[in-house]
């Protein structure tokens, strides 16, 4: 699985790890300030997440809208989900976030003016629910606020997503499903991704949790 990192070149993935975009943007950092992330340990991050043997039945209507409010420790991130580009995206999204799968795991990857990365049970880069479904890729670059699926390659969706928070995202490989769209909050992505590591990708710096996922 290769990345294309803004320096030339391509990094793979020797580890399998589901991950998105890795790479540097000059001129694209964070904007906010870490001293707004001030809430609690949510009680939900103590819960040992279930694991599945299938992907979710499809239970959406693609034909709807569906939006899902990211509560996080730094303030809430709403999108608008796109269920008619990424059906199985969406309703797998939907799914975790009414069986509450997500309410308490960390933003456990930060790459400074590019993406924030979440959805880890195991908050290292290799957790998921325990089954994979196939890719719906999309047919144009990705933009600022894109929520897309980090995999591993090819049809290795999981859990794990991404926001992307550049302010001109490169035109990296259109490898990873988009399911949807920030539109409010991308100022608290942007402060979640100003936490990341000297090195410019890894674990943020300090802890952020997603407190709940609420769907409507």
């Amino acid at each position: 699985f290769s990345l294309l990192r803004s320096g030339g070149g391509e990094a793979t993935a020797a580890d399998g790890k589901p991950t998105g975009p890795s790479g540097k943007v000059a001129g694209a950092t964070g904007t906010g300030s870490a001293a707004s992330c001030a809430r609690a340990r949510p009680k939900a991050a103590d819960t040992e997440k279930k694991t599945y043997d299938a992907p979710p039945r499809m239970a959406i209507d693609p034909a709807k809208r569906y939006s899902a409010t990211i509560t996080t420790s730094c303030g809430d991130i709403v999108v608008d989900l796109d269920p008619k580009a990424a059906p199985l995206a969406v309703n797998n999204f939907v799914f975790l976030a009414r069986e509450r799968f997500y309410d308490g795991l960390t933003w456990h990857r930060a790459v400074k003016g590019l993406v924030i990365q979440a959805g880890d049970p195991k908050a290292d880069g290799t957790g998921g629910p325990g089954y994979s479904f196939t890719d719906e890729l999309p047919g144009a670059d990705y933009q600022p606020g894109d929520l897309a699926m980090a995999n591993s390659g090819k049809d290795t969706n999981g859990s794990q997503f991404f926001v992307v928070t550049s302010t001109r995202p490169p035109p990296y490989p259109r490898n990873y499903t988009r399911f949807g769209k920030v539109t409010k909050g991308l100022d608290v992505a942007r402060t979640i991704e100003s936490l990341a590591p000297e090195s410019g990708d890894g674990k943020p710096t300090k802890t952020i949790y997603i407190v709940k996922v609420a769907i409507a």
